[in-house]
């Protein structure tokens, strides 16, 4: 079953499927940032993340803002220094939080 963004679940609301994307974002931001600890390492691991990461941003949100996002992720891994944005926790705030804020606004003005 999807729902309006998309999103496979089988069970469970739409609140624990909401928390579930939050931690599986703020578990992938913290594989990302984990090139810093390693210098000198750290800069080959994003060559191996990046794409990964790009790929897990399309799986997990559907759809050309989730193509987006993964493009922007892919860019964000291989640049150096740009691994401290947490692309996952913000397209998360985005999908969950702003889009709702943006469409309501729209409902209530008609």
């Amino acid at each position: 079953m999807e729902d309006q963004h998309g999103f496979e679940y089988f069970y469970g609301s739409m609140k624990e499927h909401r928390i579930k994307y939050l931690f599986l974002g703020l578990l992938f931001d913290g594989i990302g940032m984990l090139s810093f600890l390693i210098p000198g390492i750290g800069e080959f691991s994003d060559v191996i993340w990046a794409p990964l990461a790009a790929w897990l941003m399309t799986r997990m949100y559907k759809g050309r803002s989730g193509q987006i996002a993964g493009i922007v992720t892919f860019i964000e891994e291989l640049v150096p220094g740009l691994d401290i944005i947490p692309s996952f926790t913000l397209m998360w705030l985005y999908t969950f939080v702003f889009s709702k804020l943006g469409s309501k606004k729209v409902i209530k003005s008609k």
